[in-house]
């Protein structure tokens, strides 16, 4: 039995008496006239402007319990419920549901835009919001599809975002192929790429997950506009800042200032507009400001046929002399430089060439045969005079001669320096301004001011200097390339004794191996550790081997 009561001017219905209502739809009309409209100052969201109820047609297949509370709700906020799907107002549905696709596809028809397909939630969220929700996401009575991009991460945040974009009728359930509307999170960087990508497509808008809160508040839905971004360059024929007749007779008193006579040449180069630019700080001159140098140049450049006629005026006018201070292309004569008086070098009297100290150094001709030269001291002994060419002589010894050395001769007469010939008094006076800053080029020798000065006095020979004490093999033939003692091609023969160096010699020797295997090692890797950690294993395995017990 149905239980009516009144509390003030509010009608309400038991819960249990809506379930037998829900499952009688014909008995509707009776509870939605029995029921009415709350009486209070405010107008029920779920009236018209006109003061009459919204219609509501709730989905069949909904539980009794969910129906019955729709119910109550819808006609405590002045609503209707219908039996029958009426023509304007709202079909509560349940979605991804078979029963609401067969309800859309029914029920949606062009000629009746003002019937909408809501979620059953609807009724809730506009109790919540204290207002009828608009159905603002619809486009020709269907939904405007809409995707939800993975960029916005938080699930409760996509499905209050779907629930509300379906409470406006949207759809937020599309794909983002074929959605019109991709609401994705700003701050990400996929936003500005899809910025760029879809910017070109007509139906298609890229927005921001609050886009859905500021469509629903002001009630309509408004894509975020266009702007229009300068391309850059200008329209044709059009110059940035327009040139004035005041322009053009600045320019014309700077050029007949500056070049008056036009077939001195310099009116087009770049230089002179440059000048002119580089005045903008001078109080007479802010006008330059206008147009870069080269819209200066340009300008007259390309208006030089009528420009002339200007400046030729202005010249006739204050007839200024060729080469007149303050012309372009005249400037001050540079001081005359004083020359420099020049040292000739003096060369010495009893100067003497390397072959010929190489021979009084090894107290004589060099031995026949390629021999290296000795001395005889007084047991009777061979000594060298060189420390270097007694190493030599030791490591051609140890290696019983199998590697001979082969010293090429001393040269007999050194090649003449050209820097230290002596030229006539005449080539002297017409070098002295030409190679004043003369630079080696190529091979050739060094120009005569980046030479060191040779000592003029005999006492001051490099031959008498006190050797230095502990100086290495290389410095030893350094000091001997200095001296002069032996000739460049015996160097060149030293440095490629490789050989018979003494890393390999001690290494055949500590591990009793030939030096030919060990230079064969060393000549693969090219490590001296590697090659004795080699051979040393290379005899220890041997002796662990070959162990004898002659015990």
């Amino acid at each position: 039995m149905e239980v009516f009561g009144t509390s003030g001017n509010n009608a309400y219905v038991h819960k249990q008496n809506l379930t037998h209502v829900a499952r009688n739809p014909n008995r509707l009309l009776t509870l939605n006239l029995k029921l009415g409209a709350p009486s209070s100052g405010t107008m029920p969201i779920f009236q018209d402007t006109n003061g009459l109820a919204i219609k509501f047609f709730i989905q069949k297949d909904l539980s009794q319990e969910i129906q019955a509370e729709l119910c109550e709700t819808i006609t405590s906020l002045g609503g209707r419920v219908e039996a029958k799907v009426p023509r304007q107002g709202y079909i509560l549905v349940q979605p991804s549901t078979a029963e609401e696709e067969r309800l859309r596809l029914c029920w949606t028809s062009a000629d009746r835009p003002d019937r909408h397909f809501v979620p059953y939630t609807y009724i809730d969220a506009c109790k919540i919001a204290g207002m009828l929700l608009k159905q603002i996401f619809t486009e020709n009575g269907t939904p405007i599809t809409m995707h939800i991009h993975a960029s916005i991460a938080n699930p409760n945040a996509r499905s209050a975002l779907s629930a509300r974009i379906m409470h406006s009728g949207g759809d937020p359930h599309a794909s983002a192929q074929s959605a019109r509307v991709i609401l994705a999170d700003p701050n990400t960087e996929i936003f500005h790429h899809l910025v760029l990508q879809y910017q070109g497509v007509a139906d298609k808008y890229i927005e921001s997950y609050l886009w859905v809160k500021k469509c629903i508040e002001k009630g309509a839905v408004v894509y975020t506009p266009l702007v229009y971004k300068n391309p850059g360059g200008r329209r044709p024929g059009e110059e940035r800042t327009q040139f004035t007749d005041q322009d053009e007779e600045h320019l014309c008193n700077w050029i007949a200032a500056k070049i008056p006579y036009k077939e001195t040449g310099g009116r087009t180069g770049n230089r002179l507009y440059q000048q002119l630019c580089d005045l903008s700080g001078d109080p007479e001159y802010t006008w330059v400001t206008r147009h870069t140098w080269q819209s200066w140049r340009e300008r007259y450049k390309k208006n030089s046929g009528r420009l002339d006629t200007i400046i030729a005026r202005i010249v006739d006018q204050k007839k200024p002399t060729p080469g007149e201070k303050g012309q372009y292309g005249y400037v001050r004569q540079a001081e005359d430089k004083p020359k420099r008086a020049r040292k000739k070098k003096a060369k010495a009297a009893d100067e003497s060439s390397p072959s010929d100290e190489l021979h009084n150094d090894m107290n004589g001709a060099p031995a026949p045969g390629g021999s290296l030269p000795t001395e005889v001291a007084a047991d009777g002994t061979h000594t060298f005079p060189h420390a270097a060419i007694a190493a030599i002589h030791e490591l051609a010894v140890a290696s019983n001669a199998q590697y001979p050395v082969i010293l090429p001769a001393p040269l007999t007469t050194a090649p003449q320096d050209p820097s230290n010939t002596r030229k006539s008094p005449a080539e002297e006076e017409m070098d002295e301004e030409a190679q004043e800053w003369a630079i080696r080029i190529g091979n050739a020798p060094p120009p005569t001011w980046a030479t060191k000065r040779k000592a003029t006095d005999e006492g001051q020979s490099n031959v008498d200097k006190r050797p230095r004490l502990e100086q290495e093999p290389m410095a030893d033939i350094s000091l001997i390339s200095q001296e002069g003692q032996v000739p460049p091609a015996t160097l060149v023969a030293i440095a490629n004794l490789h050989v018979i160096d003494q890393g390999i010699r001690d290494i055949a020797k500590d591990y009793r191996f030939t030096v030919e295997e060990v230079q064969e090692f060393y000549d693969k890797c090219g490590e001296m550790g590697r090659t004795r950690s080699r051979f040393q294993q290379m005899r220890e395995e041997l002796q662990a081997k070959f162990t004898d017990d002659f015990r």
